[in-house]
């Protein structure tokens, strides 16, 4: 799907295809990326890179044109991995800008209603860029709330679990800390190499640059609070998990042994030798009696002992 955004005290979409509008790219069909290859002959290099899932954020430049590449978080469908990170490859030259990504997010659609609202006005290239790399690190916070939520319900269901599904669960959390981590730190690389640039230092809004530095620096140790944390919380519950089974298996055991008494007592005097209760018409009672007496005495024993 393509879509063009003037500016006008806010981003908004327009029919007119001409340059000096953002034309923003997400899944391109075949129509689109030979719309982006050969008419606006955006570099094929670039292109390639940015299909590339696993592309880490970094600038380059080729013909006058400039690649900047960012990370920016989405919620997956995937249950084993429910957030993620993909590549927003933002290419330009002159007076065309294009922003090209091949996974479905909800941040570049929320940057636009949010410029709107705001009435944000982009000065230029590098501006925009700026502006969507702040957004990306707002979208990494507002996901880490969501994860902290999991975090908790996963937490309750582990205090009396002694099933590792809980425990996957946190696992594939684990995971997708991961690669916040990996991609906010990339990102922030990229935003002081940005800012370190010679030709467009003086051209950078300093409250921007404020911000963005602001927000990178909260996501990351955001993330990397969580991901402390939930390493020491899965090894606690793993400890939990494994003592829980613990107890369940010493009082199956103790059961055991409380029914083994009547069983051994009935054995010996279910035997075809003589004993003195043979010909006794109370015998059965009796030996009813020893056997709930033993018994008894053991569940006492056990209970005192905390075996029970």
């Amino acid at each position: 799907m393509i879509t063009f955004y003037k500016n006008n005290d806010g981003l908004f979409q327009t029919e007119n295809k001409k340059n000096n509008c953002w034309i923003n790219v997400v899944c391109p069909t075949e129509k689109e990326t030979q719309f982006l290859l050969e008419e606006l002959q955006v570099p094929e290099a670039f292109y390639n890179d940015i299909e590339d899932f696993d592309e880490r954020p970094r600038i380059e430049t080729e013909n006058g044109w400039c690649l900047i590449i960012i990370r920016i978080p989405f919620k997956s469908n995937d249950v084993k991995l429910p957030f993620n990170t993909a590549p927003l490859g933002l290419i330009f030259k002159d007076d065309v800008f294009v922003s090209l990504c091949f996974q479905e997010t909800d941040m570049l659609s929320d940057f636009v209603l949010y410029t709107q609202r705001k009435k944000i006005t982009v000065s230029h290239h590098f501006d925009l860029v700026l502006k969507l790399l702040l957004s990306s690190s707002v979208w990494f916070q507002k996901y880490l709330k969501h994860i902290n939520q999991r975090i908790k319900q996963a937490e309750q269901n582990l205090e009396k679990s002694i099933k590792n599904e809980e425990l996957q669960a946190l696992l594939q959390i684990e995971k997708c800390l991961v690669f916040f981590i990996t991609s906010l730190k990339g990102n922030d690389i990229l935003f002081h190499r940005i800012r370190n640039l010679k030709n467009h230092k003086e051209t950078f809004n300093p409250d921007l640059l404020e911000d963005v530095e602001i927000e990178l620096r909260q996501a990351e140790e955001t993330t990397n609070v969580y991901s402390n944390i939930l390493t020491g919380m899965m090894d606690a519950y793993a400890s939990v998990i494994s003592n829980n089974l613990n107890i369940i298996m010493k009082k199956l055991t103790s059961i055991s042994i409380i029914l083994m008494i009547p069983t051994l007592v009935a054995s010996l005097y279910g035997m075809n030798v003589p004993n003195n209760l043979q010909g006794n018409p109370y015998g059965f009672w009796i030996i009813l009696l020893i056997s709930s007496g033993i018994s008894i005495f053991g569940v006492f024993m056990f209970k005192k002992n905390n075996l029970f």
